[in-house]
Parts: structure tokens; C-alpha cells; sequence
């Protein structure tokens, strides 16, 4: 069983793109879970706090100047990219309006599981998830409101309150259990990575069964757009790292960080609180980037065997 939800961990971006072409071939598959993918979101975040080391974001957050930069970053670069290509005319209300989601919803279990097999630093990636999560309930629906709300109609509260609900208290909660469960905690981590996975790809799989319709018409200028949206984050990440003067394991963890947006968090609030089309952003945007981290984090970890064995370390 352990094997089985560490396969479906390692290969999350494979599986991703397998759910998401099935929910558009067969999206009765997969409208089954309307009423529950909230539940499964929730599921990600509290896998996330069970695996959280404490010892290893106290080691980060000793250096507040380098997580400030980086969540500044987060929560900045990524939000004004999606703002920009929401004003592309060919786009609909509702889409923009789903870009601009994405774009303001940062950090996922994902990206660091992704900065682990690229060789970045992993405990800056975690204190970043942490961080940047924890400020989400506040910053992430003022920052829709504040470049969304000329779009369409936005509450605020509501917004909050679902990210309290689904983020910051599954989050807490897989914090606060660390202690209780002993003996059996590696064993806990050792599934949480395949739980979060699963979630992820029913959470995408069902916006694309919810959009099936939709996509057949504007699939292909979204998913370009995407495509942008992503790419220029991971350029943005590492020119931003090296203007910081961070190393190239902190500038690789800010990429992949800039790069990767929390897409799930992402499409769960497009479907709880706009129109379905809302969402499609959310979840071609969660299938490219998982793709491009899975073959950019190949490619580094080869590159740096290569550096280390030119220099003889």
C-alpha cells in the first residue's frame, strides 16, 4: 500500500494530465465529487502540516530577511503576471477572473516535493509553503479583490473564510496531531505525499469535467496563457534569487516557487464562489506547471551531478 501512494507522489504530473484528459472524455466520472472537493483541498493542507519538521523552519526563519524577500516575491510577481495577461480581450470575464486567482494563491505541497528533486533547499521551500500559507486567508482574497474586482463582483469574507477552512485549519491541525502520533508519525509522512497527490488530481480532474464544454472553445489561448503565466515566473524567480544575492539552492527553491502556484487552492475557490468556467485557469494551469517542475527538476538535478563531479566534491 506504502508503494503504491509513494508511486502516485512520484508521479503526480504523469497522473495530473491522465485525470485531466479523462474528466474531459468521460466528466461523469468525475462530477461525482462537486459536493467535495473542498474536502479533498482540506486533505492536501492537513497532509502538508503532518509532514512539516519544526526544527528545520526554525533553521530558515532565522534568516527573516531571505523569507521576507521571497514571500514578498510570492505574493507580488506572481499576482501582477496574472493581472497582465487577464486583460487579454479574447478572454471572458470569468477566465480572467481565473487567472487572477491563480495568480494570488501561492505555495503548495507540490513545489516542495518538486525543489526536493531538483536539489534546492528544501527547508526554504517548507518555511515559504508555511509562511505564505498562513498569510493566505488575509492577503489572497484582498489581492483578488484589489486586481479582480473590476472583473466581477467579489466578496471578500467569504473568500477568507473558505481558506480559513480548507487551509489554515487543516494546516494547524496536521501541525498540532505531530506529537500524538509517536511511533507513528514516519509512517504518517510516508503517506501524506500520495493523499496530497490524490487530492490534487480528483480536485483537477473535476474542473476539467466541470468545463468540458468550455474548454473545447478557449482551451487552447488559456492554456497558452498559462503557459506564459508559468514560464515567466520561473525566469522572474531565478533572476529575482540572484539579484537577492541568494546561493543556487535558494535561487532554484525561489524559481520553483515563483513558478508553481497553489492551482488547487486556486480552482477550489473559483468553483465555491464564481462560475464553474472560473476554475478552468486553476486547472490547466496545475497540469503545465506540475509537467514543466517534474522536467525542470530532472534537468537540475543532472546539472548539478555534473557541477560536482567536474569540481571533484
Amino acid at each position: 500500500m506504502l508503494f503504491l501512494f509513494r508511486l502516485i507522489a512520484r508521479q503526480l504530473a504523469l497522473l495530473t494530465l491522465s485525470g485531466a484528459i479523462l474528466a474531459f472524455l468521460y466528466p461523469s466520472l468525475f462530477l461525482i465529487f462537486r459536493d467535495y472537493f473542498l474536502w479533498f483541498f482540506a486533505a492536501t493542507m492537513f497532509a502538508l502540516g503532518t509532514v512539516l519538521e519544526f526544527d528545520e523552519l526554525k533553521a530558515e526563519l532565522k534568516n527573516p530577511k531571505r523569507i521576507s524577500l521571497a514571500v514578498l516575491s510570492q505574493f507580488s510577481v506572481m499576482p501582477l503576471l496574472a493581472f497582465t495577461m487577464a486583460q487579454y480581450p479574447g478572454f471572458s470575464p470569468a477566465i480572467a477572473l481565473g487567472f487572477i486567482i491563480v495568480g494570488c494563491a501561492p505555495g503548495a505541497m507540490a513545489s516542495n516535493v518538486i525543489v526536493y528533486l531538483a536539489g534546492g533547499a528544501v527547508a526554504f521551500s517548507v518555511a515559504l509553503t508555511t509562511v505564505a500559507t498562513f498569510l493566505s486567508p488575509i492577503l489572497t482574497p484582498l489581492l483578488v479583490k484589489w486586481l479582480g474586482g473590476a472583473i466581477l463582483p467579489i466578496e471578500v469574507m467569504p473568500l477568507m473564510q473558505t481558506i480559513l477552512f480548507t487551509v489554515l485549519l487543516p494546516l494547524a491541525l496536521g501541525l498540532f496531531i505531530q506529537p500524538y502520533l509517536g511511533r507513528h508519525l514516519p509512517q504518517v509522512r510516508a503517506f501524506a505525499p500520495g493523499v496530497a497527490a490524490i487530492a490534487i488530481i480528483i480536485i483537477c480532474s473535476y474542473a476539467v469535467a466541470a468545463n468540458q464544454s468550455r474548454i473545447q472553445d478557449m482551451a487552447l489561448s488559456v492554456l497558452v496563457g498559462v503557459i506564459v503565466v508559468n514560464l515567466l515566473g520561473y525566469a522572474l524567480g531565478w533572476m529575482l534569487g540572484r539579484w537577492y544575492g541568494f546561493d543556487q539552492f535558494h535561487r532554484i527553491t525561489l524559481m520553483i516557487e515563483l513558478g508553481m502556484q497553489n492551482a488547487g487552492m486556486g480552482v477550489a475557490l473559483a468553483l465555491q464562489h464564481f462560475p464553474a468556467e472560473t476554475a478552468l485557469p486553476g486547472a490547466l494551469f496545475a497540469v503545465w506547471c506540475i509537467l514543466t517542475a517534474a522536467i525542470a527538476s530532472s534537468w537540475l538535478r543532472r546539472f548539478q551531478m555534473k557541477q560536482l563531479e567536474a569540481t571533484g566534491f
